[in-house]
């Protein structure tokens, strides 16, 4: 006979945090929200190897999680997992975008010959977004150095199209260059003494190999929290599948990926484990979650299996149809209120802790309150991050607003067979996600800055500073449907409804 869960499943929705006592040094500037990432021995008093400085990640998505989101994100404290559902190259070449974009030493994108004209120069800037282009005698990007050019160096409209980038780049001969083994501290002193808004770094035979660009003296101090490794480059994650990891887990690990995870609708099935196995076994200092998983058995599968972590969450995407088309899955909040259970219960009997991820249900700031409350170590987001610039998806007008499109990976356009289909002969006839559009809500960092602030104003509602103390304090309970209602603005006609949270 089947087994009944005698009690119903909830969502964030259904729950609110009780306030606890707020002492005086309990104020959001004090608020940590730093949070560990993978698996560790905790009892032994190891530290974990990877964390984050916030407990946020985005979605391994097509229109989510590129290389420009991930390094958006990677610079306010969090990590992206670009997606898998591309070509092992394609993949890979935005993992080394994201880890040669930050350390200081950039390796140039956007390279012209000199006989190329200026409306080669434009398209190729409108192709790459980067206004500062080196010229090379061959226009490779480790070509030899001959000038540089920028958009300030000419105007098109006054300038005739077909003239030559020659004409127009500073030469060769009057910029400051560096050689290869300067440091970066070197490199920004020669940047700030000469004025100039780059350094170009050759080898000895003048092959350029990066630029240093002034802009990047300052990114610490605007973004305080940024998420770099021990070389001072930006944390980014990567989705796999369990078809081709053993050709695709050793291309991003050669590109510099930090974390990977098993980007699966279900997690707890041989697939997962098999891979976990093998990617242990072949690359023992790989790092891959697992996921996803809705109860205790699930979690215990996944952390005997060696997840680095483990996801949690069935259905509960704002783009996933997987519990209307096949009737699978599980209330949010119960789901990620049991593994927690279970992720404590690992612990207590191994001294490994292994961070758990709720991954869905988030329609409002404060559920990521909720999910950190109820045990999660982080939250795994996909319409949250699809609203803002650094997206990769369009931005549009639809019925005289701003919107951007947001797909599932289960939907006919994303074509992430290889997340579902389970072996059969024929791909499958259904969809598990839609296609849709999300209200466009600008810059990630901004949306970040207000989300994260909701987060440490509330804890410090809960008595608590960092986030065990949060898990450890917090009083959380269940909700009427008159208590929703009455929790919004009622009985009067709202003048400005852009205090409502997205």
């Amino acid at each position: 006979m089947a087994f009944f869960f005698e009690e119903p499943s909830h969502t964030f929705d259904e729950y609110l945090l009780i306030p606890g006592y707020t002492s005086a040094d309990c104020i959001p500037a004090n608020v940590s929200l730093q949070t560990p990432v993978v698996r560790y021995n905790k009892k032994a008093g190891e530290k974990c190897p990877l964390t984050m400085n916030i407990p946020m990640v985005s979605a391994v998505m097509q229109s989510v999680s590129n290389d420009k989101l991930a390094i958006a994100l990677a610079k306010e404290g969090g990590i992206s997992f670009i997606y898998g559902s591309q070509t092992i190259a394609d993949q890979a070449a935005m993992i080394a975008h994201v880890k040669t974009y930050k350390a200081g030493f950039v390796s140039s994108d956007t390279n012209i010959r000199p006989d190329h004209t200026l409306t080669e120069l434009v398209e190729r800037i409108k192709q790459t977004g980067h206004s500062t282009v080196a010229v090379t005698e061959n226009g490779e990007h480790n070509g030899k150095l001959v000038g540089i050019i920028t958009e300030r160096d000419f105007r098109l409209s006054h300038c005739s199209p077909d003239a030559k980038v020659s004409e127009y780049m500073t030469p060769l001969k009057d910029l400051v260059m560096a050689k290869v083994g300067i440091t970066l501290e070197e490199a920004n002193e020669l940047i700030w003494k000469n004025k100039i808004n780059q350094l170009p770094v050759v080898d000895d035979a003048g092959r350029l190999q990066y630029l240093v660009f002034r802009k990047d003296y300052a990114t610490h101090e605007e973004h305080p929290l940024e998420l770099l490794d021990d070389k001072k480059r930006y944390i980014v994650g990567a989705g796999i599948n369990t078809r081709d990891y053993m050709e695709r887990v050793p291309a991003l690990l050669d590109a510099g990926v930090d974390i990977m995870t098993l980007d699966s609708s279900e997690g707890f099935t041989e697939w997962q484990s098999r891979a976990l196995k093998d990617i242990h076994s072949k690359w023992p200092q790989a790092k891959v979650g697992a996921g996803n998983v809705v109860d205790a058995e699930g979690f215990r599968f996944l952390a005997d299996a060696g997840a680095d972590f483990v996801k949690i969450g069935i259905g509960g995407g704002s783009i996933c149809i997987t519990r209307e088309q096949k009737g699978i899955g599980r209330g949010q909040a119960t789901a990620t209120i049991e593994v927690a259970r279970a992720r404590d219960e690992y612990y207590k009997e191994t001294g490994i802790y292994i961070p758990i991820c709720s991954d869905g249900g988030i329609v409002h700031d404060y559920h990521i309150t909720l999910a950190l409350a109820m045990g999660a170590d982080f939250v795994m987001l996909g319409r949250y991050f699809a609203r803002f610039d650094e997206s990769p998806t369009n931005k549009l007008i639809v019925n005289g607003n701003y919107v951007k499109e947001y797909w599932g990976e289960g939907s006919n356009r994303a074509r992430n067979w290889q997340r579902y289909d389970l072996g059969g002969a024929k791909k499958m006839a259904f969809e598990e996600g839609v296609d849709s559009y999300v209200p466009y809500a600008g810059s990630l960092h901004d949306n970040v800055q207000m989300t994260t602030s909701k987060i440490s104003h509330t804890m410090c509602n809960c008595g608590a500073v960092t986030i065990p103390e949060l898990q450890q304090k917090a009083k959380i309970t269940l909700v009427s449907p008159a208590s929703i209602r009455e929790g919004g603005a009622h009985d009067v006609v709202v003048k400005n409804t852009s205090i409502r949270a997205e």
